[in-house]
């Protein structure tokens, strides 16, 4: 069976792959690049295809801007099935923005750095020289996140849009749409001609979405303009835990290849300063676990949701932290008849197991999970949540998210959104050849 869902996966990547060296997370409803998709579609690749893996990468950094930035989406090719597009985006407004690529004027979490790491684990020292060729450029990233996001110099950097946490619908955005008098905007969705509109956002948080890229637009995407103008504003845990983890790995890459001592100085005291501001700031203790943070309210978002355990992966707590939310976890996601480990809090009302980013769970969040409950020696925990994520699979597909109920009357199947789903493939094949 193991080699069977192998097969299958790599199938999935291989007919996903595009020929300009990049791979679409899904046919139809994905049919560009995104930025941390890639990071983790690379790691499934390492396993069987070396070449392509460098070429996930490679093809990503190549489309970054004159000042660090990497985009979340590279539009490669014209595509009628996805809105919005660059024609939307415009991404040229801004004045060091890729001259060969069009993409969007925002980002995703910044993984690319720890995925250089598990890389040069899974494929050897013979991947040494492409992280020679290419690290800088990653390097450049983070010096492009904390010179132009962290606006209270306190390591710790901003998302103004909800597409920029990855986490793209999240209940932890309601309250800021609240706030929000965006216009009714006329378009035509594309997502709902493939996936059932009960599982994707709505057209009226599409109109927040787009209004709000429309103010970034308004100042040619400059950061200093959309940190005073944009309405949102927001601390992530995840994204923040990503760059964090990320610094972590270019440090001992860095060390590695030698000769970068300042490079090495500047993300020390930068991960320093960010894990001190992590632990003051987003830490809720009612809660017992890491959450978001509005900069424009001034004040936490107090919800429990996947990416507040994230931070487990990047080493930000201590063992006493790591400890209560560990307890969270199992208190609120785990209990009985619930896989582990949803992406928004199982016992708030809030929670809708099978909306995109409002309570299923998703591949690469229990990857991230797993790996940072090893890290903290909860070892029989992080092997449940890597059970839970190959069962989901093996039951339903290479789905783009599953619902967390293990007993789903109304449903024929728990696997929602995409099908043959690149990053969920990819994944799997981590997961089978870690050897826990």
């Amino acid at each position: 069976m193991r080699e069977e869902l192998i097969n299958s996966a790599k199938k999935v990547l291989d007919n996903n792959f595009q020929e300009g060296g990049f791979t679409i997370p899904s046919k139809g409803l994905y049919p560009f690049q995104w930025k941390w998709d890639s990071g983790f579609i690379a790691l499934g690749y390492a396993h069987y295809n070396v070449h392509r893996a460098k070429r996930e990468i490679k093809t990503l950094l190549d489309a970054q801007w004159e000042n660090g930035f990497i985009p979340h989406i590279i539009f490669h090719n014209d595509s009628d099935t996805y809105f919005p597009g660059p024609d939307f985006h415009k991404s040229h407004l801004h004045p060091k923005a890729s001259k060969k690529f069009r993409s969007t004027g925002m980002t995703q979490p910044p993984v690319t750095g720890f995925v250089l790491q598990r890389l040069l684990e899974i494929i050897g020292d013979d991947f040494m020289p492409f992280i020679q060729s290419h690290i800088d450029q990653v390097y450049q990233n983070h010096v492009y996140f904390y010179e132009n996001r962290d606006i209270k110099d306190e390591g710790l950097v901003y998302i103004y849009h909800n597409w920029e946490s990855g986490t793209d619908n999240s209940p932890m955005w309601d309250d800021i749409w609240a706030t929000m008098n965006s216009p009714e905007y006329e378009f035509e969705r594309r997502d709902t001609t493939h996936v059932d509109p009960a599982q994707r956002p709505s057209k009226r948080e599409y109109d927040h979405y787009l209004h709000i890229i429309e103010i970034a637009k308004k100042h040619n995407y400059d950061d200093t303009r959309i940190s005073e103008h944009s309405p949102f504003l927001v601390l992530d845990p995840l994204f923040n835990a990503m760059l964090i983890k990320s610094n972590e790995a270019l440090i001992h890459l860095y060390g590695l290849l030698g000769d970068n001592q300042d490079k090495i100085a500047y993300l020390q005291a930068k991960q320093k300063l960010g894990i001190q501001s992590f632990n003051r700031k987003l830490f809720n203790k009612k809660l017992g676990v890491y959450v978001h943070y509005d900069l424009k309210a001034d004040e936490q978002i107090a919800y429990v949701s996947s990416s507040s355990f994230s931070p487990l992966f990047a080493g930000i707590p201590d063992s006493a932290r790591a400890e209560s939310m560990v307890q969270t976890m199992l208190e609120k996601f785990g209990g009985e008849g619930k896989y582990l480990c949803a992406s928004f809090d199982p016992t708030h009302e809030r929670f809708n197991p099978q909306k995109y980013w409002r309570g299923p769970i998703w591949i690469n969040m229990n990857w991230m999970i797993h790996h940072g409950l090893k890290r903290y020696g909860y070892k029989e925990l992080a092997n449940r949540i890597k059970r839970d994520s190959l069962e989901l699979i093996e039951n339903n597909g290479f789905y783009e998210y599953f619902d967390a109920r293990k007993s789903n009357a109304k449903a024929q199947k728990s696997g929602y959104g995409g099908n043959n789903f690149s990053w969920s493939a990819a994944l799997l094949i981590d997961f089978l050849n870690d050897g826990d």
